[in-house]
């Protein structure tokens, strides 16, 4: 990832949970360290949808098969008073990241595509130019 591309990440919503658990999972599927953080976790929950926006999402040994409910377990350690409101917090966090990285993914599809409009006339010659 060039840093410009880090730079547009890190101002999305989110980034400040979905960036430091990439970089755990990178860092797991070299080798170290060996246990998931919370924020790789919840990377792990929205892999699917991250990679669909075109996000590479490293894939680390030994992938939790349901990563919700050991993100869920994780932050329960780490705040067992309140960890219902703080994994909905998380999810949202994430939530909103995906959604910022989609609605950028799609943006420069639409600039990309942009040049090549097309304009078709009309029949009869009254009818104004309809671009496509």
């Amino acid at each position: 990832m060039t840093s410009l591309e880090q730079a547009a990440l890190t101002a999305l919503p989110g980034a400040e949970l979905v960036l430091p658990g990439l970089a755990d999972l990178a860092a797991m599927a070299a080798g170290t360290p060996e246990t998931y953080t919370p924020e790789a976790l919840l990377v792990a929950v929205g892999a699917p949808r991250l990679r669909a926006a075109g996000l590479a999402v490293p894939t680390a040994p030994n992938w939790p098969s349901t990563p919700e409910l050991a993100l869920y377990r994780a932050i329960g350690e780490l705040h067992p008073e309140d960890a219902h409101s703080r994994y909905n917090s998380w999810i949202r966090r994430l939530v909103s990241f995906e959604q910022a990285l989609e609605r950028r993914a799609s943006g420069k599809r639409r600039s990309q595509s942009s040049s090549s409009i097309q304009c078709f006339t009309g029949t009869p010659p009254t009818r104004p130019a309809r671009c496509v």
